[in-house]
């Protein structure tokens, strides 16, 4: 009973139902809901309007310290606080000062309260900053970046409202300027690239100290270019800073060049244990842009040396998103190719006596500095036929292990070579019950693909020593390891068997859930390759890890779609409209532009008839100051109609809840241009739209610092909202999954697997502009 009074109470905040009965589930963020909308219904002593339920919504998911709750829902109940910008200042506030009893003045004062921004400050503030870029404004045009006029005015009235100020510049720049022209919706010239030659001794190092990353991203190509100033070049190995060198190098140098012809080669070797994620596309963006810059070649080799974890699918999506990112490997390879050669140089190693059978536990060998194993010493002959007899099947599992008598540079004694194993292996089947560690297999399987770069992230360096040790041990030609640093992001989880938890706990639906970071995701999601790859690019090739806020590549992502996914128009909550003297007996074909801003893409068309739907939010019959949308006494213009409606009657249901509207319209060039123009549907398709928002509340989700109760403690009740009864237009009918598209002022959306004849699914990719709400 009590989950059906807060399912109650929450709904009544505004909140769909969906997301109510998400947010039950959290039971910390649903007592703090239910006592913030206690408290202001008792404030209030009457219904909870929406907005207001929406501020109680974000104080209730964002405040950390309960102590503070009564307070700041009095303001909010008593609309001293009623906008988001204004609970973003007052939670920033309240965390910065923890301990201290509250200034009262001192907390209005930072909050914006009692401050009223007037349609005239804004008018003023937009004039003043147009006048200051007015002669750029009129040679410029259109090209201008009216992102200045709006900062500056922003800067001077902090507690505007932000859409406001954006209207206000749009009819200003519009009087000053006039309708654009066709010169103005030409795409601006390129800026000249300079000559490759020049290029290539410009790394992206140069740029920033000459001022330059402000005006340009260099590809990450031009950027491995650069980083090959620091590269070796092939056969020149030695030169490398910490390589070692035997008297055989020089003679096994020059067999490689032999081999290669001096040709640059890599490789990206994943383990086919789990879905790739964003890091492993910085990694394939370096080992195959790396080789492409510089005219080489570069295997994908799957490190499939534990069939205990490898799954025949992890094969597949690798290869497929590989392919996806825009790469084509030169070769596709398998550790396991090599099983027989690597088993024979183990039993070469054991003749040198550089390895031995040892039988201590898996527990025995973890940690580091630990003391020599009472098997180091055995004779070459005993641990030779000890390593058959782990051939043939005579150890269980952890009774006997071949280990390489070194000492890495964390202080790891003698890493295992080989382990027994009696899982079946997905190529090889039943022919093998020991099988090779990384430590192992790694240099070697680089070494006979006469690699010349493997390039792998900053915690391989500790085994570094290892992979030359190793390939030195055995006489074999040693390519160079160099490091990177990893690139993780904010508000992500990325290892395999925490995905797997979120999995097991229903968080997530698989590997491929639009809310995680692996890269079946992000396809999922509607994230174009383009985007990543610019991505991975802006980020650059660093030694040190990495942690980027999404929104960086939110912000590619849009970069990208803008360009490529034509407009469609979409309604997510629908309101009927009946246009009473639709000016035709049958509905209208209307033309609408694929790109606006570049006719020259192409046309859909849609139908226009007297029954139209809008979006419920575009109309309201008693609008607060500032709203510029359909109202009494306020008419507005339809996108791409050439009409504009205006209010005649609202009809409403027997709960007093509006159910349609009863509109005139009229020529937009008959009268006074009105003061917004929104999108609508007319005879459209029915879909499903699911809304996406972070899947993690903080930006750590596994430090316990942050987070006390670990990462499944910190989901967003609000990651996924579903919206089941979506109106879109017909032009996106015949569209096939992966399809994207921009629903005009909505987003960018891209058509999900799940989709069926009749029922179409649709992912938010991202929303038009960055969330400013989001820290």
């Amino acid at each position: 009973m009590a989950a059906l009074d807060s399912l109650s109470l929450f709904t009544g905040l505004g909140l769909s139902e969906h997301k109510a009965r998400e947010t039950l589930k959290n039971t910390a963020l649903s007592a703090q809901l239910r006592e913030a909308a206690t408290q202001a219904q008792q404030t209030l002593g009457s219904t909870i309007d929406k907005a207001t339920g929406t501020l109680l919504y974000g104080l209730a998911s964002r405040l950390r310290d309960p102590r503070r709750l009564s307070f700041l829902v009095s303001y909010i109940a008593n609309k001293k606080i009623h906008t988001e910008l204004q609970l973003s200042a007052a939670l920033e506030y309240v965390r910065s000062h923890p301990l201290d009893p509250i200034n009262t003045e001192d907390f209005e004062q930072e909050c914006g309260v009692g401050v009223m921004v007037t349609p005239e400050q804004i008018e003023e503030a937009v004039e003043a900053a147009i006048n200051r870029h007015r002669p750029q404004l009129l040679e410029e045009r259109y090209r201008f970046n009216m992102g200045l006029l709006m900062g500056e005015a922003r800067a001077v009235l902090k507690w505007a409202d932000g859409k406001m100020i954006k209207h206000e510049v749009d009819m200003q720049v519009l009087h000053l300027l006039g309708p654009k022209t066709e010169t103005d919706l030409e795409k601006k010239p390129k800026v000249s690239k300079a000559r490759p030659e020049e290029k290539d001794q410009r790394t992206a190092k140069d740029l920033m100290e000459n001022g330059e990353a402000a005006d340009q991203t260099l590809s990450l190509i031009e950027q491995l270019r650069g980083e090959a100033l620091k590269f070796h070049k092939p056969g020149e190995n030695y030169k490398t800073p910490g390589y070692v060198t035997t008297p055989h190098t020089m003679d096994l140098l020059k067999q490689h060049l032999e081999i290669t012809g001096g040709q640059v080669r890599t490789r990206f070797p994943p383990e086919p244990n789990g879905i790739l994620h964003i890091g492993h596309a910085k990694a394939i963006n370096f080992n195959f842009g790396y080789a492409k810059a510089n005219n080489g070649i570069c295997f994908l080799r799957f490190d499939d040396t534990n069939p205990e974890k490898e799954e025949a699918k992890f094969f597949t999506a690798i290869c497929d998103m590989v392919t996806w990112l825009g790469y084509t490997p030169y070769k596709v390879t398998y550790a396991s190719d090599y099983f027989d050669q690597l088993y024979a140089w183990a039993v070469e190693l054991i003749h040198r006596g550089q390895a031995y059978v040892c039988h201590q536990r898996g527990e025995e060998l973890k940690g580091h500095n630990s003391l020599p194993s009472p098997w180091r010493d055995r004779p070459i002959e005993e641990s030779l036929l000890l390593f058959e007899a782990m051939r043939k099947g005579k150890f269980a599992e952890g009774e006997a292990t071949l280990r390489m008598k070194l000492v890495m540079e964390d202080g790891k004694m003698d890493p295992v070579a080989y382990r027994v194993k009696y899982t079946p292996h997905h190529r090889t089947g039943d022919t093998w019950c020991i099988y090779p560690t990384y430590d192992y297999t790694h240099c070697l399987c680089d070494s006979i693909e006469h690699i010349t770069h493997s390039l792998c992230t900053k915690e391989f360096q500790a085994r570094r020593s290892s992979y030359f040790w190793l390939c030195n041990a055995l006489d074999v030609y040693c390519p160079v390891q160099w490091e990177y640093g990893r690139l993780n992001l904010h508000y992500a989880v990325v290892s395999k068997r925490k995905i797997l938890q979120l999995v097991a706990a229903g968080a997530v639906r698989d590997w491929d859930d639009p809310r995680l970071f692996t890269l079946t995701a992000l396809r999922r999601r509607g994230f174009p390759p383009e985007a990543i790859n610019n991505f991975c690019a802006r980020v650059g090739v660093t030694v040190a890890q990495t942690t980027m806020e999404p929104h960086l590549l939110e912000a590619c992502v849009r970069d990208v779609l803008n360009d490529t996914a034509p407009r469609a128009m979409a309604v997510l909550e629908p309101l009927q409209v009946i246009i009473t003297n639709f000016p035709a007996t049958k509905s209208l074909d209307i033309q609408v532009p694929n790109f606006p801003a570049d006719e020259t893409k192409g046309f859909h068309q849609v139908p226009f008839g007297s029954m139209i739907f809008i979006e419920r939010t575009d109309f309201k019959e008693e609008p607060e100051p500032g709203y510029k949308r359909l109202a009494w006494g306020q008419p507005v213009g339809l996108r791409h109609t050439g009409y504009v409606i205006e209010l005649q009657h609202v009809v409403k249901g027997p709960s007093g809840c509006v159910e349609s509207l009863e509109v005139t319209c009229r020529r937009a060039d008959a009268a006074e241009k009105p003061k917004a123009f929104i999108h609508w549907v007319s005879q459209p398709l029915t879909c499903e739209i699911r809304l996406y928002e972070r899947l993690f509340q903080h930006k750590n989700p596994e430090d316990p610092a942050e987070v006390p109760g670990g990462f499944l403690s910190d989901l967003n009740p609000a990651s996924l909202q579903v919206v089941e009864a979506a109106l879109v237009d017909c032009s996106v009918a015949l569209a096939k999954p992966f399809d994207k598209f921009q629903f005009e002022r909505l987003g960018y959306f891209s058509l999900d697997p799940d989709s069926c004849q009749g029922q179409l699914v649709f992912n938010r990719t991202v929303t038009l502009k960055e969330d400013p709400g989001k820290v």
